[in-house]
């Protein structure tokens, strides 16, 4: 089977819009391709944070991605695997500084620390693609499912396995390639010209675990129109609720309800009402499943870190070719 590995930074809850444009194609992937599923919190380290909230969130993550319907043997917790990082120092003699400078990523963050309390960009940040280089390479992933925002670094990844390949003279490392998928972008449902986010505050996403009066309140208030539409357009509101209920697998309710929009029938009571439907219907299984989870909690730790090291062994095995590839003093040596 082709391998396919993808990674999310443990930084809170999931909404809608994550599930929907990645979490809910991880659980899909796995029924097609070998998947390798990483919580990654080194990466996490980058921007400034809370230690204790870290290894919080790196374990809420997993049981949340657990409820949702990920294999508990496809998950692995990046800190468990340090080939990682030993990878990464590797990979950094073969990335260019100017093509690492040039991350869209690296900038848009740096501007976030330079506007903080004391103006500190790490390194650790200006690094961050040269360790997920590592993260895809390190087990020779045929594919990475990836939004338009990261194919960039998706590039550099393999950029930096042709020229380690080039120069040890070996087609040594798979060329990952991206694995499009539909992944819909799903906006705030109180200001649909956003992308649904957590840092944009409450009332601009909806948690896949939210109570039922919740999720009904923010869609029965959900904007549905922006004053910016033209003629014959639909608004950005309205189409972000039929993309809701289309990602939610509705498609009997959306099929008739983009017939009565299609007629010019469309009571946006009805289309909230369809939407608020399929989101609680979700959110009451999710919880279901996390509930179950968290009453054994300790086992499921016990078998994310079994997974981990199970997982870590592939990765091993990598750096130690890797390690006899370039020169290096290896333990067999």
């Amino acid at each position: 089977m082709k391998r396919v590995l993808s990674a999310i930074q443990p930084t809170g809850d999931i909404h809608y819009g994550n599930y929907f444009g990645a979490v809910k194609n991880w659980v899909k992937l796995q029924n097609t391709y070998e998947c390798v599923y990483g919580v990654v919190d080194y990466h996490a380290m980058t921007m400034p944070y809370n230690p204790k909230k870290l290894r919080e969130n790196t374990w809420a993550l997993i049981y949340n991605l657990l409820a949702l319907g990920v294999n508990k043997e496809s998950l692995f917790i990046q800190s468990l695997v340090p080939e990682h990082t030993e990878l990464c120092w590797i990979f950094n003699n073969f990335a260019a500084m100017g093509r690492v400078e040039n991350m869209t990523q690296f900038k848009d963050k740096s501007l976030q620390s330079k506007s903080g309390a004391d103006g500190f960009i790490s390194v650790g940040l200006f690094d961050y693609p040269v360790l997920q280089a590592a993260d895809i390479l390190i087990y020779k992933a045929d594919y990475v499912p990836v939004g338009a925002d990261q194919k960039q670094h998706l590039e550099l990844s393999r950029e930096i396995a042709q020229r380690f390949n080039n120069q040890v003279g070996e087609e040594y490392f798979v060329l990952p390639e991206i694995l499009y998928t539909e992944t819909p972008k799903i906006c705030s449902t109180a200001d649909p010209l956003k992308k649904m986010s957590k840092s944009a505050g409450e009332k601009h996403n909806i948690s896949v675990f939210e109570k039922e009066e919740v999720i009904r309140k923010k869609i029965r208030s959900a904007v549905t129109d922006t004053g910016e539409t033209k003629a014959g357009e639909m608004s950005a509101g309205v189409e972000n609720l039929f993309i809701l209920l289309k990602a939610s697998d509705n498609n009997v309710e959306y099929d008739a309800l983009m017939t009565d929009y299609t007629n010019g029938k469309l009571k946006y009571s009805d289309l909230k009402q369809a939407v608020a439907d399929s989101l609680v219907e979700q959110s009451n299984h999710f919880n279901m499943k996390k509930s179950e989870i968290l009453e054994d909690r300790k086992q499921v730790k016990n078998e994310i870190k079994a997974s981990s090291e199970a997982i870590r062994k592939f990765a091993q095995t990598t750096v130690s070719e890797v390690k006899d590839l370039c020169g290096l003093i290896n333990v067999k040596y």
